[in-house]
């Protein structure tokens, strides 16, 4: 078994170093996948990694596991692969929106946002292109936060959330099943508990 990791937005491929040494002990090969949002459209990034998951593929089985954007990129890039490529044995989504994220939408014209997450911020803040990212036909578990901020000066108010992503905006009825842990964003790569999840899905 391999498990390829996509870090988020911002975040580079070591954010996955707790989670791939938990994985490594249970017997599960790992690599990364890393990308720099103000270097590349999502497409371009989508597509490198659709021929890292094409080459992954036709080795053996194989479990995807993305964080926040990352987990949008393994959707869209598993959406287009060669029709005779084996699909993953099951996808993980930590923290990763399944629908326009609000505070992606909050600063969709600020210019500093704008500047550094180019066309991968505007995608997450669009409600037509978050809704044109495929839904996966394999097992898909969603790992959602729930650490954040709420309450009168939290940009979710009352609702749960992990302090970037609130749980409705990582939520969807085509999830295989939902898991919430107390962690906030941007440690879900790095948490036990959410390797504890992962290692049960598949069983080891």
């Amino acid at each position: 078994m391999h498990a390829l990791l996509t870090h988020g937005m911002g975040r580079s491929p070591l954010s996955f170093w707790p989670l791939a040494r938990h994985l490594r002990r249970a017997g599960i090969q790992t690599s990364t996948f890393g990308y720099a949002v103000s270097l590349q459209p999502f497409a371009d990034i989508q597509a490198r990694l659709a021929q890292r998951i094409n080459q992954l593929a036709h080795q053996g089985d194989y479990i995807l596991i993305g964080h926040s954007l990352g987990g949008v990129l393994i959707r869209a890039a598993v959406a287009s692969l060669p029709a005779n490529t084996p699909g993953p044995r099951h996808i993980f989504l930590l923290g990763s929106p399944t629908h326009p994220a609000r505070l992606a939408q909050k600063l969709a014209s600020n210019p500093v946002y704008r500047a550094i997450t180019r066309d991968c911020g505007q995608l997450l803040g669009s409600a037509e292109r978050m809704a044109g990212i495929a839904i996966p036909s394999c097992p898909v578990t969603g790992i959602a936060g729930t650490q954040g901020l709420s309450g009168r000066l939290s940009p979710f108010g009352k609702a749960p959330n992990d302090g970037i992503v609130s749980l409705s905006e990582v939520s969807a009825e085509w999830l295989t099943d939902q898991v919430t842990v107390p962690v906030m964003h941007s440690w879900l790569p790095a948490s036990k508990q959410v390797a504890q999840v992962i290692l049960e899905r598949i069983g080891t």
